[in-house]
This record gives C-alpha cells, structure tokens and sequence, in this order.
C-alpha cells in the first residue's frame, strides 16, 4: 500500500515511525514532514492547509490512504475533498470535525445526546460574558471557540483573570476569528486524562488512555502549552473507568454523530476528567493528541495499518488493537521563548547519542535539516519517548536520552509522569 500522512509534527514523526514498521506499507509519503520524518518517508513540499494540492498529490502518488494527522486540514474538509476523489482517509468529514472545530457546537451536541460534561454558557458579546463571570464567580474556564492550536483555553482562578481573558480573546483576538465566540464552562475537579478511540461511522474501539502535561513549567506553572510531554498507561485510567468513557462517552458519541446524518469517522480524543463522580467530557479532538500519539505508538505492538485502513473501510469489528505491557513516556524539548516566539535556526546535536539510549526514541516536532545539520524550526521541536517495565524506568531513559542532546537553546520540563509517581490521593 502507498499511504500519505499529512502534517509536520511529533504526532506525524510517531505515526510514520509506525507505519513504516508495517509490512503493507509499499510506500510512505508526508507532507510536508520534518527532518526526522524524512528518515522514514518521502517528504514533500505542500503545507496542511492546501486543500487542493494534497487531493493533487495523493492522486499523483496514487496512494492508497491518507491519514490526516493535525485538526486545521480535517475542519476545512480535506477528507470531504479526498472522498469526492475516490481517496480513502482516516479522519472525520468538516461537518464531524466540528465536535473539535467548535466547542460550543461540542458542548450543544453533549447537552443534546446526554453525555457527561461541565455546565457551560456561549457568548458572542463580551459584556455578557463578564457578566455571567461575575455571576458564577472564580474559578471558571473561559475557552476561545474556535481553533487555536491548543491555547484557546484560560483556567481562571479569579474573576479578574477571567474578565482579562475575555478582552484578550474576544476584544483583542488573540487568537483571531476563534475568539469571536466564547464558551465559559464550570470548572471541575479531578484528575486530567487522555482517552482515544477509533471509529469508523458506527463501531467504536479504545486505543487507550495518556496523561499530557500542558503547563511550560516543572509542577504545572507557567502558562498552557500545546503539551510538554505525556506518559501512558495513566494509573487513573482503570479498566473499569475505560469502560465508564466508552459507554458514557464515546458510544453515545458515535450514535449521536450517526443519529445527526453526522457520521464520524477518524481518531476520538476525550480531554476527561476524572472526578469523583466519573469522568467528565473537557473537550474533543477529532485526531491523535500531540504528544500523547508519541506514547500511543511506542507502546502499540500490533501492526498499525491494517487499524487505520479498517476506519475508512468500515471494518473495525474485525481488528483489534495489541499493545506492549511496558509503559511510555515522552519529553517535549521546546525551543527557548516558546510558548511564546520561539528561537529558530539553532543547531541540535547528539540525537544519535539519544536514540542509542536503550528504548528510546526521538521523534521531530519541528525541525529543518541544513547543509547536513539538524535546526530547530518550531516551538516545541523534540519529542524524547521511552519504553519501560513501568513509568519510573520509562521516565529515567527518556530523561537519560534528554541528557545525550546538545542544544543549549532548548528546554523541557523535568517532571514528566510525577502525576503517576506520586502517592495516590495527591494527583489532583
């Protein structure tokens, strides 16, 4: 099979890792890619959003199946574009990717169909949003509508953090046309979790659960990022609370999507939370997390392919996932100033040192290779994942392939997985 994958980031460096491994796998293409991704597959020049040229590529390269690896491309219809093709692809249409292309669309759709999720409020007018603020008091999380590469959301813990997030999304639109509407949403308590699930129109299978860590900071400081780093499996995610998600949210989803003439088809990531009443819908993506894809597919012993190709097919009765006992954990190094404006073009070496780390593996998040040199081209620009018996061990050879990387002008986080290392009762 000759499949493309588009996107340029760690998730796409961690899915084309794993399709490569796939004996079904003829031809592996990624646009545009990165320089690591260009270890594994052909990249090529046509950006995420080009709509029309990857429909164009996809037809030059006669490529068997598209896996769509960022949201932006999925909510403008690039499935849609690829089916009128006659392409197969893994990924909702644009009307099904609006469960993460906007969040008052999400939080209308749980209100219609039941599922389990923070009381909520939508505003186009800031003056009412402040009001309802004032009204419900701190803390509240105030969300930007639309999509803003995973920054959109502002947990404030008072009301004048609130009402300054307000004015920054929706007066000076910080995050441009994704804050003219905000959804400002009860805050809950418990423990954050990663679920995901693929589904293929009707039939609903989990892939399993991570713990990202979104906060910049070593013990959740600093401002929200698009992750610095993730670990599975999440010792809060039981057997018992996986089932939970599957029957309380994510079949009830898959119904509710097929109940709309909405049917999704593609990766489901429920951002949950784990309170003491159960979990509790944060919010939907409509494809793999980044970073927790990097631990998904270090852990993932069955062959990739065959899981994928089943969405479009409608076959995902027939497969069934198998994964490595062992946990994963993967550190994002980011470049200095992020999650502000980044410092590019700085060089990175030791990754051969880093990837000889026994079971380790570095995926690129955003870089560029240069005269035969590795330049950091992005905020978060490394993603260091490891296999271990459990966290601890995952956590110390991850850390250890870190440690075998010169870039004096990246950082990370060095807590990665403490949520799973500390005494139970202490994670919240």
């Amino acid at each position: 099979m000759k499949i493309l994958v588009v996107g340029s980031g760690g998730r796409e460096h961690a899915l084309c890792w794993a399709i490569r491994k796939s004996p079904l796998c003829s031809a592996l293409y990624c646009a545009p890619g990165n320089a690591g991704i260009a270890e594994v597959a052909d990249c090529l020049p046509v950006p995420v959003s080009d709509v029309p040229g990857l429909v164009a590529l996809a037809q030059e390269k006669a490529v068997d199946l598209v896996m769509v690896g960022p949201e932006g491309p999925l909510v403008a219809g690039l499935v849609d574009a690829l089916a009128a093709a006659g392409i197969k692809a893994v990924g909702p249409t644009a009307a099904a990717a609006r469960l993460e292309g906007s969040k008052g669309f999400m939080k209308d759709f749980c209100a219609r169909h039941a599922i389990p999720t923070a009381a909520y409020a939508r505003f186009t007018d800031a003056a009412a949003a402040k009001a309802y603020v004032r009204a419900q008091g701190a803390p509240i999380v105030v969300k930007a509508d639309g999509l803003a590469a995973g920054k959109g959301v502002v947990v404030a813990t008072t009301e004048a953090e609130a009402l300054a997030a307000i004015d920054m999304m929706m007066t000076e639109r910080a995050f441009g046309d994704a804050g003219g509407e905000l959804v400002i949403e009860e805050f809950l308590v418990g423990e954050e979790a990663s679920f995901f699930a693929l589904i293929d129109g009707e039939t609903a299978i989990p892939l399993g659960a991570a713990q990202d860590h979104k906060a910049v900071g070593d013990g959740d400081t600093g401002p929200n990022t698009g992750g610095m780093g993730a670990y599975a499996p999440a010792p809060v995610m039981t057997s018992e609370m996986a089932e939970r998600v599957m029957a309380e949210i994510v079949r009830p989803t898959a119904a509710g999507m097929a109940a709309e003439d909405c049917p999704f088809a593609g990766v489901l990531f429920a951002g949950l939370m784990i309170t003491a009443k159960g979990p509790r819908l944060i919010e939907f993506n409509v494809r793999f997390g980044d970073p927790e894809c990097q631990v998904l597919m270090t852990r993932l012993k069955s062959d990739i392919v065959p899981l994928l190709l089943a969405v479009p097919e409608r076959a995902l009765d027939r497969v069934s996932p198998e994964w490595h006992d062992d946990a994963a954990l993967v550190v994002v190094m980011a470049a200095r100033g992020y999650p502000g404006t980044p410092m590019k073009g700085t060089e990175i070496r030791g990754l051969d040192a880093a990837n000889a780390v026994e079971g380790a593996q570095v995926f690129h998040a955003g870089t560029r290779a240069e005269n035969g040199r590795i330049l950091a081209d992005g905020g978060r620009v490394l993603g260091v994942a490891a296999r271990g018996r459990d966290v601890r061990e995952a956590q110390a050879r991850a850390y250890a392939a870190v440690d075998r990387i010169d870039w004096p002008e990246g950082f990370c986080r060095r807590d990665i997985g403490w949520r799973a290392l500390a005494p139970r009762g202490k994670n919240s």
